[in-house]
Order: C-alpha cells, then sequence, then structure tokens
C-alpha cells in the first residue's frame, strides 16, 4: 500500500508552479469525440484521473499520442461508440461526459455507472433532463445509464432545478452538433464550463454566455480538430495557499488565474495572510498565526466545495472558533475524523461543523477518504508536529500531479512509501 510519510513543522518557501486543471480536462478529453479529428490538448494535469480518461477513449478506438508529459494528440476518427470499459468508467465521475459526447455524435450512448468520490447521492436527474429536453429517451439501470435519440438531437430550453456543473458540461457536449438553437438557464458559471466553451468554440461551435447563468448553443453541422490549452487548476492552487497559510513561509504561486482565486484568497486575507496578485502569479505570505473565520460553500463564483476540506485543516489551528457549512454536498465531512485523531477540535451538526482552533496538531497515522480529504490531511501533517503517515493516497494522486515533490521543493519534508 502506498503512503507519505510526514515530518511536519517546516515553514514553506519558495515558487511553485501550478498544472493545467483536472475538472476542465476530462470533460474537454470527451468533447474531442465529437471533432472526429485530429486535437492536440496542451496543458493536461498528469494526474490517474486524466490517465483514465485517455485510456477509456482509446480503448474505445481513439488513437491518443503523449507528444510530452502534459500535451496529448487524439484522433477520434476511428472512434466506437456504446462500448465503453466498465473497470474504468467505474473509477471516476466524469465518465459521465461520456454520455453527452456519445449522443452528440452517434444520437445513442450506453456508459456504465461512474465512480469517483463518495459525497454521498450524486444524482444524474437534471442531465436526464437535459437529454430528453433534447429528444433523447433515458434508461438508468442498476449497473447501466442508456440514452438514445431515436431523430437527431434538436435544440430546447432547458431550465435547471438546481445548479450543476456535470448537467452543465453533458447538455454543451449532446447539444453542440444537434440541430437548432438550445439555451441552457440556471447553468453553472464555474472556470472549466467556460474552458469546454472556449475549447468547443476554436473546433467552430457556436456557444455563447458561458460563465453567466444562461448558455446559448447553435448546433453546427460539424466541428473540426484544434490546438487547445486547458487553463490552470485554481483548486491546486489554492491547495498550496492554504498550505503556507497553514506552516507560515512564503510562496510564489504560478502560472494562475488570478481571478479565479479571489474567493480563496479573500478568506485567506481575512484570516491573516498576505497576499499580493500579479498577471499570472501571486504571492503568499503567513506567519502560521491565523484567525478563524466563516465559510460557506456554493456554486462559482463562491466559495469552491473543492477547498472546503482544505481550510477546515487551516481553521484547526486558527485562533478563535469557525464554521464550515457544505451547500453543495451532503457527505463532505468525512475526513473530519482524520483532524480529530490528529489533535483538531471539530463538531459536526449535519452539513456544518465547527472548528474551536487548538495550540498543536499531532501527527499519528491517518487515511485519505478522499482526493481533496487527502489534500487537507497533507495540509494538516504539514502544520502539525511530529511524523503524519497517510494511506488511500491513490485519492491524492486523482487531483494532484508531483505534490511531493513539489511540496518538497518548498522545504516540506514528505516521503513517498511503495509497499
Amino acid at each position: 500500500m502506498d503512503k507519505f510519510i510526514i515530518n511536519g513543522g517546516n515553514p514553506l518557501y519558495g515558487s511553485v508552479s501550478i498544472g493545467g486543471m483536472k475538472n476542465a480536462a476530462l470533460p474537454i478529453i470527451f468533447a474531442c469525440i465529437l471533432t472526429k479529428e485530429k486535437c492536440v490538448i496542451e496543458n493536461l494535469p498528469d494526474v490517474s484521473d486524466v490517465t483514465i480518461a485517455l485510456e477509456i477513449i482509446q480503448r474505445m478506438g481513439a488513437t491518443v499520442n503523449y507528444l510530452n508529459r502534459t500535451t496529448v494528440e487524439i484522433d477520434t476518427k476511428d472512434f466506437v461508440g456504446g462500448d465503453s470499459p466498465y473497470e474504468l468508467v467505474s473509477k471516476m465521475r466524469g465518465s459521465t461526459y461520456l454520455i453527452g459526447a456519445e449522443l452528440g455524435r452517434f444520437g445513442v450512448s450506453k456508459v456504465g455507472w461512474p465512480g469517483g468520490c463518495d459525497f454521498g447521492v450524486r444524482p444524474i436527474d437534471q442531465h436526464q433532463k437535459g437529454f430528453e429536453a433534447l429528444g433523447a429517451t433515458v434508461l438508468i439501470g442498476k449497473d447501466i445509464i442508456y440514452a438514445e435519440a431515436p431523430s437527431k438531437l434538436h435544440g430546447n430550453s432547458i431550465f435547471f432545478d438546481v445548479i450543476s456543473v456535470g448537467a452543465t458540461i453533458n447538455v454543451m457536449l449532446a447539444s453542440v452538433l444537434a440541430d437548432g438553437l438550445t439555451v441552457i438557464e440556471n447553468a453553472a458559471r464555474e472556470p472549466h464550463i467556460v474552458d469546454l466553451a472556449n475549447f468547443f468554440n476554436t473546433c467552430g461551435a457556436n456557444i455563447m454566455g458561458a460563465g453567466t447563468n444562461v448558455i446559448k448553443i447553435r448546433g453546427v453541422e460539424s466541428l473540426h480538430g484544434c490546438t487547445y490549452t486547458i487553463i490552470p487548476d485554481m483548486i491546486e492552487a489554492g491547495t498550496f495557499m492554504a498550505a503556507v497559510a497553514a506552516t507560515g513561509g512564503k510562496v510564489t504561486i504560478q502560472n494562475i488565474i488570478p481571478k479565479h482565486m479571489e474567493v480563496i484568497s479573500t478568506k485567506l486575507e481575512e484570516m491573516g495572510a498576505v497576499i499580493e496578485n500579479y498577471d499570472e502569479s501571486l504571492t503568499i505570505s503567513s506567519n502560521g498565526k491565523l484567525r478563524s473565520t466563516n465559510i460557506k460553500t456554493m456554486p462559482y463564483p463562491g466559495f469552491p466545495t473543492d477547498m472546503h476540506p482544505q481550510f477546515s485543516a487551516v481553521l484547526a489551528k486558527a485562533n478563535g472558533i469557525g464554521v464550515v457549512s457544505e451547500g453543495i454536498w451532503d457527505n463532505r465531512f468525512r475526513y473530519i475524523e482524520e483532524l480529530v485523531r490528529m489533535g483538531a477540535n471539530i463538531s459536526l451538526k449535519g452539513s456544518t461543523a465547527t472548528i474551536i482552533g487548538v495550540e498543536t496538531l499531532r501527527g499519528c497515522h491517518t487515511k485519505a477518504v478522499d482526493l481533496r480529504a487527502g489534500a487537507a490531511v497533507i495540509i494538516a501533517g504539514l502544520a502539525a508536529e511530529g511524523t503524519t503517515d497517510i494511506v488511500g493516497v491513490n485519492f491524492i494522486k486523482r487531483g494532484y500531479s508531483d505534490i511531493v515533490e513539489k511540496l518538497n521543493r518548498l522545504g516540506a519534508d514528505i516521503t513517498e512509501i511503495n509497499e
């Protein structure tokens, strides 16, 4: 079993370069299915979710050539729909995007139930609502999701009952080649929604309004290939910012879009960190002595749910009482047990955690229960006294490339053990 060993107590200094956004890369990889031509995708993060997505489409007939570690050429001319490998799609949530891509290209889709981190119930009812509005019939079985459009998909107006990133992306995938105009209302506004729209438009699509709550997609006859660069990962950047805030030190975070970081930066400044913004980077400094604050996760541009566990780790050592309210997922607090084991004072009631800052966290045996929970335990281990060992690091590798090497270059003492 692979694990990380952290000797805590070292402040972080230096600079770190942020990779491409996993949550943008996955839909763009599946969007390549709709082009039937070669696409070169740059700034791909070297993480396991991306590797799995590329293997899925490769097993289904696409040609995938690595030009370097973060650049791939994808040719989907010979892609065959309806036969995705279940053992792979069951490993990540992003495999749901196969449904929209297959519907858009072939008018029919058959995909096994997706996997990914366990945050409780993660329904696809809004995905289904969108597909049916475009003219598809959707059947959801125990292990398989089947969708079919007896005739060509047709544009329609769709109002999501709740804001859903996944459903917004899937309707974009399904409708980009549909007849007529599709209007998505109450659409998600996340940066990776905008990135997908920009990729499609570079391929010849006609998408307007991405980044607002109304997206308009006028279907086109076909898409062509392109070369496209994935945006930087705001969550990776935010994780390093949280680590610096918790341990103390001064680090420049390079290759970012500062606008995407605003809500994270604001909260860290409230807690006492100092942040200087530049064109494509920022510098964060902290003495490790922070004030508590309150956080409520919300759809973008609100505070991201994917940063909530990392901030809980920072709040565990902050002065005062902090409150973290989860407004997106219903089971995201499973990591609290790990922080409490390290000496944190956290009580949970429903979807709200109350965190009373303690003077000292203590290293111990811990585990990563999901991707961002794993990042939270890393941050706590970096700030703790003594040694922390973390098992379940396969979750962490789903979304963080070279995290051990990057942290060590900043002065951390973290080792990966392969047993």
